[in-house]
C-alpha cells in the first residue's frame, strides 16, 4: 500500500503562497518559474495564482500551486487567509530596500508565528542579489531575525535574481525537501493518535 502511496505522490500538488513587501519581486519569480522568461509585471492589486510543473534536481518534476499575494499594507491583513492549509510560504525580500527589512521582518514573524502557520516551512528568498549595493545573506538573515523564528519554524534563506531566475530553483528544491519532512512528521504524529 505505501508504495502506491509514494507513487501516488506525483500527482499530487503543492500549495505554496508567496509573500513580502510591494515590490520585493513576488510576481517576477512566480512569472520566471511559470513561463521560464522575464516577464514585466505591475503591482499586484489582489492576487495571481498559478499553478506550475518544474524539473526539480534529482530529476523530479513537481507541481506547485502558487499564490502570489499583493505585497502593499491594506493587503497584508489578508495574507492569513491565503496562508491557510498551505505547505510552504515563499517570503521575498528586496535585498537593496534597507530601510524596509525591518518592515519586512514584522511581517514575516507576524506571519510565520500566527498560530496555522505553526511548523509551516518557509523559503525567504533575498531577491535583486545581482545589484551591487545588496546586503548579504548573514546582514538579510542578522535583520530578518531568522534565528528568532524558533525551532518550530524550518528555514532556508535562498540568495536570488527573478530578473534571470538565478537561485529559484534551488530555492524550491530545499522548499520541497522541507515540505516533505513536515508531511512524514505529520503523518507519524497521526499515527501514534
Amino acid at each position: 500500500m505505501d508504495n502506491y502511496l509514494s507513487s501516488m505522490s506525483f500527482f499530487q500538488s503543492f500549495h505554496i503562497t508567496i509573500l513580502g513587501l510591494d515590490s520585493a519581486g513576488k510576481t517576477t519569480i512566480l512569472y520566471r518559474l511559470q513561463f521560464n522568461e522575464f516577464v514585466n509585471t505591475v503591482p499586484t492589486k489582489g492576487f495571481n495564482s498559478e499553478k506550475v510543473k518544474l524539473s526539480l534536481p534529482g530529476s523530479r518534476t513537481v507541481t506547485f500551486h502558487f499564490w502570489d499575494v499583493g505585497g502593499q499594507e491594506k493587503l497584508r491583513p489578508l495574507w492569513k487567509s491565503y496562508t491557510r492549509c498551505t505547505d510552504g510560504i515563499i517570503f521575498v525580500v528586496d535585498s537593496v530596500d534597507t530601510e524596509r527589512m525591518e518592515e519586512a521582518k514584522t511581517e514575516l514573524h507576524k506571519i510565520a508565528k500566527s498560530s496555522e502557520n505553526q511548523g509551516v516551512p518557509l523559503l525567504v528568498v533575498a531577491n535583486k542579489q545581482d545589484l551591487r549595493n545588496s546586503l548579504s545573506l548573514d546582514e538579510i538573515e542578522k535583520l530578518l531575525a531568522l534565528k528568532e523564528l524558533g525551532p518550530a519554524t524550518p528555514w532556508h534563506l535562498q540568495p536570488s535574481c527573478a530578473i534571470i531566475g538565478e537561485g529559484l530553483g534551488e530555492g524550491l528544491d530545499k522548499l520541497h525537501e522541507m515540505v516533505l519532512k513536515r508531511r512524514r512528521m505529520l503523518r507519524q504524529q497521526k499515527r501514534k493518535r
